[in-house]
């Protein structure tokens, strides 16, 4: 297996679009897939996170188990919106060295649409891996942009997950590797991720 970068973007990509996931109650993701945007129902005030890596939002829901969470979908993204928001991100946490100082990360966060954590990649029985995969928070223009201009497509991969989940409880991880998401590199250049290297 070839080495990972530390932080680095792994994902379903095409020349035009970027696949992230999310989950949510029934009522809202099922809507959701059938309709292929977001509806009233979700939120466009409030923060909402993506995720490239789909062992990743595995791991957070619970396989589609948690409560709030049993609705997984995979949403098709422009690959323009996601380096806006990369663009326009800063750092969930304050890192030394990034930041100039405290105070000047906290003025950025409390001004930008998109913030970056980089959290532990996943094996297929949610183990940390010792490399990180992005999470991206959009708030603000942002979260507006990405319901209504940047998502192209929705589907409903919770069937996937759950197959996913059968075998690898019975012991079967070859199976499970071969059904899951092909993820690869994303082909972003140093300079955009420069300010988000924390």
């Amino acid at each position: 297996m070839e080495e990972q970068p530390q932080r680095g973007i792994r994902a379903v990509h095409s020349e035009s679009t970027i696949t992230v996931y999310q989950a949510y109650p029934p009522e809202i993701g099922l809507p959701a897939a059938r309709e292929g945007r977001f509806g009233v129902a979700w939120k466009r005030g409030r923060m909402t996170w993506i995720k490239p890596s789909f062992l990743w939002m595995m791991y957070r829901c619970g396989w589609g188990t948690k409560a709030g969470q049993e609705t997984v979908l995979a949403v098709d993204i422009t690959r323009d919106g996601f380096e806006w928001a990369l663009n326009h991100a800063c750092l969930s946490s304050y890192v030394r060295g990034v930041h100039p100082d405290l105070a000047a990360w906290q003025r950025e966060l409390r001004s930008a649409p998109a913030r970056v954590q980089w959290d532990p990649e996943r094996d297929l029985r949610l183990r940390p891996l010792s490399y990180r995969s992005l999470q991206l928070g959009l708030s603000g223009e942002a979260v507006r942009s990405y319901a209504d201009e940047w998502t192209v497509g929705i589907r409903d991969v919770t069937p996937l997950a759950r197959e996913i989940h059968a075998l690898v409880s019975g012991g079967d991880l070859d199976s499970a590797a071969r059904l899951l998401p092909k993820e690869r590199p994303y082909p972003v250049g140093d300079k955009l991720l420069a300010h988000l290297r924390g």
